[in-house]
């Protein structure tokens, strides 16, 4: 839209199945959003327009509400469903405090996809081998690029806690500090953008997948999660001596009873499994551990003020607006029903079936599709056409045969 038209007010809308659209640009059928396809109004939220400092021709960014043109919230809005968990956990006096942690790889320009990605070259003429985990040093030649990214931050009002190289080759991390869950979901969401724009004057690429490389840690997006007393700000994960609460354990409660349901929620493509199926400190289970990162619900260690639950199955490549809904909608779920969790593991564990997750997309989408959980969490509308759009993506990947399956399978009898 011109600069004109919005500072005139002049409304933006936009047909309902956009917000059904799959990664491929297609449509599930239009019974999913309404046989009309009318339109919803995109409403920009005040607090959310950016000037875009990477763009040398003046433009800027507003984070929108889809709405009905009746006015209230789209069902089929991601932000519209974290926006109205919140709202329930307020209707009980309480807000959440979330923080995520969010993977990525910084990669050389990849022009064909049937070859791997490679990190840049580096300062030295050579490419990274992956022996940079936690380095203080490095000849990876990106200072220009995180300079811009760490310029571009201060110019949008993006606080950053801290930044790493982590575990793969050319492999990064970023924990955004803890705050409001819709502030959270949209300043990862904008962090995403500006790192694959500023990635692009740089020329290199950022990814954002799971998995993008075989044999190495993928990349995660962890989430944080704490409530607080509105009014008061306490923690109530915590009481008066500094020990857990009923409430501490009826938030891991049903955090344990959602994973299961929700794991399409958390690990929304096929390429999330990759991650999932290799649990190098991505644990796919229900289970809860003090400080354990094989168990899928961390309590990282902490003073009784800062008690959190971390939930780590969520992959970079996931909503940042729906995995936060999803996690905190199944912590209040287990607030409002009283459940217990199961015994906390500790060391080296087997994980009982009863915790165990989806492997697989479409296990994860059978899985969801058998939820009562997720439809009244959620809505039947929601979820329905979450499910309608995904099945277009794994029907997609399946309508392709792999070079595995060409180079291993082709000799076969």
């Amino acid at each position: 839209m011109t600069a004109e038209g919005f500072l005139e007010g002049r409304r933006l809308q936009m047909a309902r199945g956009v917000l059904l659209q799959c990664i491929m640009g297609g449509y599930p059928p239009a019974r999913f959003y309404g046989s009309d396809d009318g339109d919803l109004a995109l409403n920009a939220d005040p607090k959310h327009i950016y000037r875009l400092p990477w763009s040398k021709q003046p433009r800027a960014l507003a984070i929108c509400d889809a709405d009905e043109l009746t006015g209230e919230s789209s069902r089929l809005s991601t932000r519209g469903q974290l926006k109205a968990v919140i709202a329930r956990y307020a209707a009980r006096g309480l807000a959440p405090v979330v923080a995520t942690e969010l993977e990525f790889f910084v990669f050389a320009p990849n022009t064909d996809p049937t070859q791997p990605f490679q990190p840049p070259l580096g300062l030295d003429g050579r490419r990274e081998q992956g022996h940079s985990a936690f380095s203080v040093s490095s000849n990876n030649g990106l200072r220009p690029f995180f300079s811009e990214v760490y310029e571009c931050m201060a110019a949008l009002g993006l606080p950053r806690d801290t930044f790493m190289h982590e575990m793969g080759v050319s492999q990064f991390e970023i924990n955004l500090l803890h705050g409001d869950p819709l502030l959270l979901a949209d300043q990862t969401f904008l962090f995403k953008h500006l790192l694959k724009e500023v990635a692009l004057k740089h020329g290199l690429t950022v990814v954002c997948m799971a998995k993008p490389l075989a044999h190495t840690p993928g990349s995660s997006m962890h989430i944080h999660q704490s409530i607080v007393e509105l009014g008061t700000g306490r923690n109530v994960f915590s009481d008066d001596a500094g020990q857990p609460t009923a409430t501490f354990r009826h938030f891991i409660g049903g955090q344990q009873a959602g994973m299961a349901d929700f794991t399409a929620l958390f690990a929304p493509h096929v390429n999330s499994y990759q991650r999932l199926c290799h649990p190098y400190a991505s644990p796919n289970n229900a289970c809860w551990s003090h400080d354990n990162r094989a168990a899928g619900l961390r309590i990282p260690a902490s003073s009784p003020v800062a008690r959190r639950v971390e939930n780590r199955l969520p992959g970079a490549d996931a909503n940042p607006y729906l995995a936060i809904a999803a996690s905190l909608a199944a912590g209040l779920h287990g607030i409002e029903n009283q459940l217990e969790p199961t015994p906390a593991i500790q060391g080296e564990f087997a994980v009982p079936e009863s915790l165990s997750l989806p492997c697989t997309l479409h296990a994860a989408l059978e899985r969801l599709k058998r939820s009562q959980l997720a439809k009244e969490l959620f809505g039947k509308e929601f979820i329905e056409g979450y499910i309608a759009s995904k099945t277009l993506e794994l029907t997609s990947f399946f309508d392709e045969i792999t070079p595995w399956e060409r180079r291993v399978l082709a000799a076969q009898a």
